[in-house]
């Protein structure tokens, strides 16, 4: 269910969702031990990764860095969990997602364009916040006339949908957030994908 639009996505990038210069503080080795750390979101997947970084990666929250292959400031990476992000992280991932959007808005809407039946009683876009049998026929009678452009073309023409991105990225957060889902969108951790 993650196909629609993925070759768009930058390949390996992660936006920084936050910095620490001096390391990972639970980490118990000594401090000349750590390199920089930094929590990033992958813009293709949407999978939470640690970043260990060079003594200077010169990088900021809202930057990107290569981490599939690593860059050349990065030096390790792991996957981690919701749980595992620090306060400021978490503020700044509703931020990213955005910005994720916002950079490849033609991946998102195609993904309305695009969704299909999961099962014959369930479809993807009712996985959507807000989304119920009613609206899911809107959109899919408003795409049979023809495909949507654009968010704004998505709103104006499907009568109860009033923000479309909004509903994506609260998706996303909610996949982000939550280990338990049955089905995933967007959202993907590394080894699930294996």
């Amino acid at each position: 269910m993650n196909d629609a639009g993925a070759d768009d996505a930058p390949p390996g990038t992660a936006v920084i969702l936050d910095f620490l210069p001096r390391g990972n503080p639970e980490d118990d080795r000594p401090q000349y031990e750590k390199s920089p750390v930094a929590y990033a979101l992958g813009e293709e997947n949407f999978r939470l990764v640690e970043v260990a970084l060079t003594d200077d990666p010169g990088v900021n929250i809202g930057d990107r860095v290569e981490i599939d292959p690593p860059g050349e400031n990065v030096v390790d990476l792991r996957d981690v969990d919701y749980d595992d992000l620090t306060g400021a992280a978490e503020s700044e991932l509703e931020y990213a997602i955005n910005e994720i959007i916002d950079a490849d808005e033609r991946r998102f809407v195609d993904f309305y364009n695009d969704a299909q039946p999961i099962t014959t009683r369930l479809h993807v876009l009712n996985l959507l916040p807000g989304i119920g049998k009613k609206l899911r026929n809107n959109v899919l009678d408003q795409r049979k006339r023809r495909p949507f452009e654009s968010f704004e073309d998505l709103e104006d023409r499907v009568s109860g949908l009033h923000d479309p991105r909004g509903v994506l990225v609260e998706r996303i957060v909610e996949e982000i957030q939550k280990e338990d889902l049955k089905y995933r969108i967007f959202a993907r951790r590394e080894r699930e994908e294996a």
